[in-house]
């Protein structure tokens, strides 16, 4: 008997490439984003609900990481090289800093919501039907 609730058959797609793009990750086609940052509730092509997207602050995470490494790697460039007053670094770094993060943070998300719904993972439940009866010492 056939499922009632999808009839349609999608080819599986690439998360990175769906995910940088802000598509959909069942279909590849709708758009995943509604604004800047803010998941729409379901694809307008496919019509999969993104309830289960919750990227958490794994994208955040790795932005620092990223583009902290990126930005100190030049400060200490700069710094070694000219030794230039503090005011020259704040003009340079603190825009930057901004910058980069601000372009990496959709990108990042979108993979890491295509990455949940390729593994189809979801929050953690806890599952004591296994424990019962069973001594804990």
């Amino acid at each position: 008997m056939a499922d009632a609730r999808d009839s349609a058959h999608y080819p599986p797609q690439d998360p990175l490439r769906t995910g940088l793009a802000g598509r959909c990750p069942r279909c590849g086609q709708g758009k995943l984003f509604d604004g800047y940052l803010t998941v729409r509730p379901t694809c307008r092509n496919c019509g999969q609900s993104f309830e289960f997207a919750d990227s958490g602050d794994g994208p955040a995470v790795f932005i620092m990481m990223l583009v902290g490494f990126v930005v100190v790697a030049l400060v200490l460039v700069t710094e070694l090289a000219y030794r230039p007053p503090i005011w020259v670094h704040l003009i340079l770094w603190l825009p930057l800093t901004v910058i980069l993060a601000l372009l990496i943070l959709r990108p990042l998300k979108g993979v890491m919501i295509a990455q949940q719904f390729k593994h189809s993972a979801r929050e953690g439940q806890i599952d004591d039907a296994g424990e019962e009866g069973k001594d804990l010492d």
